[in-house]
């Protein structure tokens, strides 16, 4: 992409749009944006700028835009503020204004006492009055209401969403006096004697039941339950969902349905067939996605021909208008999948518009299909909700803590449903750093800020409410993308290089976070490795949200950072996901694997050279402590790992359950695609035989390595 410079009004265009306009690189250097990745991105946000005459008329156009309205679209405040609302009407017209609260009471707004002059915009003089919310209003989603009762303005009102955050998310009691230690594990990978092929949601809760009994687990932290498609191939990646706010139906527990035993013979047999014809399954060397969702599609298929009687019938009619539109809509999308396949950009052009006739003809049509999708959601639900009431049975404080994915599929559910709050002609990424000197491309649609906001923050909320629901905590991956997320432009010769970052209302995004978390007594822990903005962290540490450490990145003057240096309102553990399992980074797995598929930018040699001096200095760190004795075995090492997670003040603490049994396998590597089954891979012990969850739970590591985490 050219690289010339932009104006100084493309400048201030951007600016005022939230566009970065320069950053510095990963080696410090000062990078200016060209003047064509800014026009692109601009355009993404529907901002014309393809001449300068275009630039001068949109920033006219930004400046003016709020007096274009009674009311900001949302308006989002922390509980005690007293935030100034701005409306607009026709000079010389009266306005007053009060606010809705979302339990049906009433407030007036004082009218603050503040001249400006009027201003002349679209060929109309228009006025602004200046109001105070009072500092009373209790944290929840409410409305403005502008009352326009007055010549020459029309009689009528305006609104607009008004959202009061806690100040601070307060963590629970348990974790408040004292850190506590927890299982974290790739459920898919768990798979038991009554697995269809896949790990499912009644393995969780045998797991939560296990850790909790035996091990004093407070927390079970799983990879992200998100939908994928319902069709093959499904994306084997739990990061790359077709939608965040619902789950993935894969997960369901077939045998757990109560309907089940009211199969007759012939469809009771049918169904055990099944079972019994994907036994092989849960033996192979990698997860088979499409063969596991295959059967289980045909066994739900004979469930859901029984219906549903009574209560049952009367719960999942509540359950749909909870859900409302955003469900319909899912399951719409995955009913018109089934009968014409995805992408759905290949599906007859009519069918492209959710709100479409086209699409209610459809809906009507194939009624019972998409009712199908509606109970699928309906049962994980309660599938979910019962695992949580079993962890919190067995003991947990916390139970099960849910991973929220960075975004969704470009040609997903969400992409369809919710394609006006997405941006398009871009994708999101990260530039290039150290760790992939070309950049990244996720290949995902990213949220569009100002679309969000003139939605209320709906869509988010939805997600967040979603996946909080019955729940412990959310974990939020790459929660810098709350603060900004890099833009990449879409086009041929373009590259991960050739974006810019674009800033998001944090304030409005966290607190509406720490809002919901709030209500479902939930914690938030943010994922805030790699490059993070200034003061972000300390910005988390203020609203109550965690940070994340992971041992292996934590150095201070080229040395392990001091456990009692650790950040307090932290989830720590040795490992993640995109490292192999400690007895696997000890074995320089992960040197082996990118020598094999030739990902490294130096000689083998050079690599593993670099990383057993890390490993070393690592075990110098913990024989200085006296917690590893010099010319240990790496069963030691990893003991001695987990103690120094248990002696930092973090407050919660994790414990890999790939660890747990000695895998040594990645199940994901960073910048590959096929090249590597990534997140394809059971659960394995070290000589890389895969495991039963049944073995998992005989491992004589289990109780050595949570002891130590514990701080024993």
């Amino acid at each position: 992409m050219t690289s010339t410079a932009p104006s100084a009004a493309l400048v201030e265009l951007a600016h005022a749009h939230g566009v970065a306009t320069d950053f510095h690189d990963w080696l410090g250097a000062h990078t200016v944006i060209s003047e064509t990745t800014l026009r692109t991105i601009l355009g993404a946000l529907g901002v014309d700028a393809g001449s300068e005459e275009a630039v001068a008329a949109s920033l006219a156009d930004a400046e003016n835009r709020p007096w274009r309205r009674t009311l900001p679209a949302t308006v989002v405040c922390r509980e005690g503020w007293t935030p100034w609302v701005l409306a607009h009407v026709p000079h010389g017209g009266a306005v007053r204004l009060t606010v809705e609260l979302e339990d049906g009471g009433t407030r007036e707004v004082a009218q603050v006492d503040r001249w400006v002059d009027p201003r002349v915009v679209d060929g109309r003089e228009i006025g602004e009055a200046t109001f105070e919310l009072p500092g009373d209003l209790p944290t929840g989603w409410h409305r403005i209401v502008a009352h326009l009762d007055q010549a020459p303005v029309a009689e009528g009102t305006e609104t607009a969403t008004l959202v009061v955050t806690p100040q601070r998310l307060e963590l629970p009691e348990v974790v408040r006096h004292g850190g506590v230690t927890g299982l974290m594990t790739q459920i898919y990978q768990v798979r038991s004697a009554q697995s269809w092929g896949v790990g499912d949601l009644g393995d969780l809760g045998e797991l939560a039941s296990w850790a909790a009994t035996d091990l004093g687990a407070e927390f079970v932290l799983v990879n992200p339950l998100h939908a994928a498609e319902p069709i093959a191939p499904m994306e084997a990646s739990p990061y790359l969902p077709t939608t965040r706010r619902f789950v993935n139906p894969l997960y369901l527990r077939i045998s757990d349905i109560p309907e089940t035993v009211r199969l007759d013979d012939a469809d009771r047999a049918r169904v055990d067939a099944i079972a019994e014809s994907v036994r092989a399954l849960d033996t192979s060397d990698t997860i088979d996605r499409d063969a596991a969702w295959a059967a289980k599609r045909e066994a739900l298929g004979l469930v859901h021909a029984l219906g549903l009687e009574g209560r049952r019938a009367r719960d999942f009619e509540r359950f749909r208008e909870r859900e409302g539109d955003g469900l319909t809509t899912f399951a719409t999308w995955c009913a018109l999948a089934e009968r014409h396949g995805l992408p759905w950009t290949q599906w007859p052009v009519e069918l492209h518009d959710p709100h479409s006739p086209a699409v209610a003809e459809f809906a009507e049509a194939q009624h019972d299909l998409v009712q199908f999708h509606m109970w699928l959601q309906w049962l994980l639900d309660r599938q979910l909700g019962e695992v949580q009431r079993e962890a919190k049975d067995a003991g947990m404080s916390l139970g099960v803590v849910h991973d929220l994915a960075v975004g969704v599929h470009p040609h997903g559910a969400d992409s369809w449903g919710l394609a006006g709050a997405l941006a398009t002609g871009v994708t999101v990424g990260a530039p290039p750093d150290q760790f992939n000197q070309l950049g990244q491309n996720w290949s995902q649609p990213p949220w569009h800020p100002e679309r969000l906001a003139e939605l209320g923050y709906s869509p988010f909320r939805d997600m967040v409410r979603t996946v909080l629901r019955d729940s412990g905590g959310i974990r939020v991956d790459h929660v810098i993308g709350l603060f900004r997320l890099w833009w990449i432009p879409q086009g041929e010769g373009l590259t991960p290089a050739d974006g810019t970052y674009v800033t998001y209302d944090h304030e409005a995004l966290i607190g509406i976070l720490c809002l919901e978390a709030q209500r479902a007594g939930a914690v938030v822990i943010g994922e805030d490795l790699g490059v993070v903005p200034a003061n972000a962290r300390d910005y988390l540490h203020e609203r109550g949200v965690l940070g994340t450490s992971i041992m292996w990145f934590e150095n201070t003057d080229d040395a392990p950072t001091p456990p009692e240096d650790y950040r307090e309102l932290c989830l720590s553990s040795v490992t993640t996901h995109d490292l192999p399992p400690t007895a696997g980074f000890l074995a320089l797995e992960h040197v082996a694997i990118r020598q094999r598929l030739g990902l490294l930018t130096r000689p083998v040699e050079e690599e593993r050279a670099h990383e057993e001096q890390s490993i070393a200095k690592v075990r110098d760190a913990l024989v200085a402590r006296g917690w590893l004795e010099p010319g240990a075995g790496p069963s030691s090492v990893v003991e001695a790992m987990h103690r120094w997670i248990g002696h930092t003040p973090s407050v919660l603490r994790a414990v890999s359950l790939s660890d747990v049994v000695g895998d040594r396998r990645a199940i994901n590597q960073p910048g590959t695609e096929d090249e590597y089954p990534n997140w394809r891979l059971p659960l394995a012990g070290p000589d890389g035989q895969p495991l039963s969850l049944e073995d998992a739970m005989q491992s004589a590591l289990a109780e050595p390595l949570f002891r130590a985490t514990d701080g024993d």
